[in-house]
């Protein structure tokens, strides 16, 4: 296996599959690239046996962050229909977009039309994503989006917003029977003054009114004063 580094020796590392469509050596993680030959972000690329991927950086990534942390389960995978709120400039959604494949479905959500254009630039080559310029708290919006595609199979959500465990709540009528939800928690965007696990504490008790909560992640250091919490609708 050998890196693509521009203008540097190549470096090599033994990869191992982690879940479907994910693959890591130590630290490093990284999803098999949709587009070979193409970075999003600047990551690294390298080959393995006649494949390409991508490096998946865990510090611009709180998916990959709980990845790299120990998450047990893992809904985005091969196939999956996933509704990605809060999908900013394309960073993960570009591994999600990897991970699911060509036989697989992103409906990404943002609200910011700056972020939206780097969006935009990356669904021209990459035809599993759906980028929506939308607010994630009124899903009834994009829901139809969903529908067609037989609904989501994982909802995962990346909104720094005082309301992110509603916004979390108001979509999971877009999961499929069986579906998973993922919140990536910011604990200062809710209460900036709190202690960060007090405020995990309450936002854990309200999602269990709607939710099983399988696992609860902390993205520490990555991310400081967020966990991600593993979802099944109850």
């Amino acid at each position: 296996m050998t890196w693509i580094r521009s203008n540097t020796n190549s470096l090599g590392i033994s990869i191992k599959k982690v879940f479907p469509g994910i693959f890591r050596d130590g630290r490093v993680l990284a999803t098999a690239n949709l587009t070979p030959g193409l970075r999003v972000y600047g990551e690294r690329l390298f080959h393995d046996k006649g494949g390409e991927y991508r490096e998946w950086d865990p510090n611009r990534s709180k998916l990959g962050a709980a990845i790299v942390n120990g998450v047990r389960e893992m809904p985005v995978k091969p196939g999956a229909v996933v509704l990605y709120l809060g999908a900013a400039n394309g960073t993960t959604v570009s591994h999600v977009s990897d991970i699911v494949g060509p036989g697989g479905l992103v409906v990404a959500v943002e609200f910011a039309p700056r972020p939206m254009r780097d969006l935009l630039r990356l669904c021209d080559r990459r035809e599993n994503i759906v980028p929506i310029l939308e607010d994630a708290r009124f899903p009834e919006r994009y829901a139809d989006v969903v529908a067609e595609s037989g609904g989501a199979d994982c909802v995962f959500e990346d909104v720094a917003d005082s309301e992110q465990v509603r916004i979390m709540d108001a979509n999971a009528l877009l999961l499929k029977r069986g579906g998973r939800g993922m919140l990536a928690l910011k604990a200062r965007s809710i209460d900036a003054v709190s202690e960060p696990n007090k405020v995990f504490a309450q936002a854990r008790e309200r999602l269990e009114k709607t939710f099983n909560v399988l696992e609860q992640v902390d993205l520490e250091p990555f991310e400081k004063d967020h966990v991600l919490f593993l979802l099944e609708k109850k």
